[in-house]
């Protein structure tokens, strides 16, 4: 018994972990059909012991919540569905009633309270007893009725939803392949949760009524089905369902199952109620469950296939995790061939090994899973060193989970934003290399260093098959780093990402050196004092990173790849000489802020980002503005000038004094 015990303990830890990471992060630690088979197996135990631990989630809904929006509790918890897989357990749950049959729609489940026939309040389900209030949010979506003719309080609940076709538009609007959402479960979640009702009203979030909680003075002559057509007579789209019976449920299960993939809204199964109201609620509930409804979830279509390589990703926290390659196989309409692993323990417990026959699925019909190892052969050796830095490797158990780290902190897997920084426009300006296409050549150990993205033309074979990629972006990848290899000295000193030199220091301390890299690099702290707005912190930093021998060597690397552009010299009066300006708002007779500043800079002048006591002008179009910068030049007395103030000093050659 005392052995039970503790397995049950380990399986409650795991799924509560699970769910945790699932409802509240909106990630997954574990596959969707391993979380089943754990939960079943936790049932199991519970029957046969006659013991439930008090942290079991077979009896707890959810978890505490941990976001910036309002809390409120719901008038009646918001309890889970009892599931099953099986249709003729759908049949025998329903016995000799009518039934309700509907979609399981797939997104976040809201409740609505509407007063006096307004929209009143939306909370979201949030731990199923205390719930999030997202009432801004609700009001913009696609579909909510904002005022009905029902006069009394009327409460429903629904699920916020945004529909496939949406969710394409939006990612087709994302050119970087990484960031695009996953899944429209994980952006409705995103979008109902906002802070900003803006950004809500631009996903298109649609709410789909699917029952109803209160309507005071309402007669529904005991059926759910005059409910749910109730409710469309108030303007609600409600979930799309079908009346069944015991001698019907089977073949209309076999219905939605055909139809699925017609739907422009996801769906991860299937809700049967009965229609009779009391006798659901005669029923009564569990302390997880109401007893008025069921959910059947699909099975999953599992495809037998065959691994060919665990591949190891470095991440930029030094998470290293495996990712399993395998022959490919059609899943839900398209063609997968690799799934993520998560981690270590994962991999052990499937037991993988190459050449091992598995199964593979997706979960939720989208992202791709091992299901099971049908031979279990083992034997994968965990990578001693990184496979970014080939530094040692180190195994973390967190929560008696196995996960591989990259301990070194000079590993180029945890220098993704210095990279990033170094193709930048204000910097080398590579167009089309995003932050998740160097991730991708990194991991692929394509690029160990920046000079290494000049040479991208020698990995087209290893390329062109990545995710998001092709021969015409290959080609236009090509074509932008070779653009970029012609830079000026500025841009390259700012591409090193050197602490506390941003592109204003850059752009002064090039200059006093006549723009001579030489120079430049081997500036020292006494003469770098000697420009103005260079400190000793600065001063510091700048020669400990040119001292540095890895700097050095990557810095060489990067210089036989490029060649400086003739540096700008031309005699300008230093009309702005010791000045510092701040800008703000928009600009109008410059082309953008970058000119302005250039303008600026190319006069002696300085700009900074925040307004201090070392400023001398804020320069804003309008003088007027409650901007937090005009609020911080009026408290310290730094005047506010527009343009036109800063375009007749540029034209008259006489600047002011600083």
């Amino acid at each position: 018994m005392e052995d039970t015990l503790q397995l049950m303990k380990e399986k409650v830890k795991i799924l509560r972990e699970a769910a945790m990471a699932y409802y509240l992060e909106n990630r997954e630690i574990m596959p969707n059909i391993e979380y089943d088979k754990l939960y079943d197996e936790l049932l199991e135990l519970e029957a046969r012991t006659g013991v439930i631990l008090s942290n079991s989630p077979t009896i707890h809904v959810g978890f505490e919540l941990a976001t910036d929006l309002p809390k409120e509790a719901h008038e009646k918890p918001m309890l889970s569905l009892d599931k099953t897989k099986d249709k003729a357990a759908l049949k025998e749950w329903l016995g000799n009633e009518t039934g309700l049959l509907s979609w399981k729609l797939d997104g976040i489940t809201l409740v609505l309270t509407y007063s006096e026939g307004k929209l009143a309040k939306a909370v979201t389900r949030g731990n199923g007893i205390i719930g999030e209030v997202v009432t801004n949010n609700a009001k913009v979506f696609a579909n909510v009725p904002l005022a009905i003719s029902f006069k009394e309080e009327l409460i429903l609940r629904g699920e916020a939803i945004i529909r496939y076709s949406d969710f394409e538009k939006i990612n087709s609007g994302i050119a970087d392949t990484a960031a695009k959402y996953k899944n429209p479960r994980n952006l409705v979640s995103g979008s109902v949760r906002q802070l900003a009702s803006k950004v809500t009203s631009e996903r298109n979030v649609r709410f789909m009524a699917f029952s109803l909680v209160k309507a005071e003075g309402v007669n529904f002559n005991n059926s759910k089905a005059r409910q749910m057509e109730w409710l469309a007579g108030m303007g609600f789209d409600v979930v799309d369902y079908k009346i069944v019976d015991s001698s019907n449920i089977e073949e209309t299960v076999a219905w939605f199952s055909e139809h699925i993939d017609q739907n422009d809204f996801p769906s991860d199964g299937l809700v049967l109620t009965y229609d009779n109201l009391a006798y659901g609620d005669s029923l009564g509930r569990t302390a997880k469950f109401f007893k008025d409804a069921i959910a059947f979830k699909w099975r999953d279509e599992i495809k037998e296939t065959t691994l060919l390589a665990i591949e190891w990703s470095a991440s930029r926290t030094g998470l290293i995790n495996p990712i399993a390659i395998f022959e490919p196989v059609e899943l839900e309409g398209t063609t997968v061939s690799r799934a993520s692993v998560h981690n270590i323990s994962i991999m052990e417990e499937l037991a993988l090994g190459i050449g091992d026959t598995i199964g593979v699925y997706k979960a939720n019909m989208i992202i791709p899973q091992i299901a099971e190892n049908m031979t279990r052969s083992g034997g994968i050796p965990i990578p001693i060193v990184c496979p970014v830095c080939s530094e040692k490797t180190e195994i973390s158990q967190e929560s008696d989970v196995k996960f591989l780290y990259c301990r070194n902190e000079d590993c180029l897997a945890k220098h993704i934003q210095s990279l990033t920084h170094f193709v930048s426009r204000n910097a080398i300006g590579i167009d089309g290399l995003s932050e998740a296409t160097i991730e991708k050549l990194v991991d692929k150990g394509l690029i160990k260093e920046p000079a290494d993205i000049f040479k991208v033309e020698q990995h087209k074979e290893d390329i062109i098959v990545m995710e998001g990629f092709g021969e015409k972006s290959f080609n236009n990848l090509v074509a932008s780093v070779n653009n970029a290899r012609k830079i000026t000295v500025v841009r390259l000193l700012y591409s090193l990402g050197i602490p506390t030199i941003g592109l204003t220091n850059a752009k002064t301390i090039c200059k006093y050196f006549s723009y001579d890299w030489l120079k430049i690099q081997q500036a020292s702290s006494r003469q770098l004092l000697d420009i103005n707005g260079v400190g000793e912190v600065m001063a510091e930093a700048y020669v400990k990173f040119f001292g540095n021998e890895k700097n050095q060597a990557i810095i060489k690397d990067i210089l036989e790849e490029v060649e400086f552009e003739e540096a700008k010299t031309k005699a300008v009066d230093q009309i702005f000489e010791g000045i510092i300006f701040v800008i703000t708002g928009a600009v109008e007779q410059f082309e953008n802020r970058d000119a302005l500043k250039t303008a600026i800079e190319d006069r002696g002048g300085k700009t900074t980002d925040s307004v201090t006591f070392k400023t001398n002008y804020l320069i804003n179009n309008d003088s007027l503005s409650s901007s937090s910068k005009n609020k911080k030049a009026k408290e310290l007395g730094v005047e506010i000038i527009t343009e036109d103030q800063l375009v007749m000093w540029l034209n008259s050659g006489i600047g002011p004094k600083a």
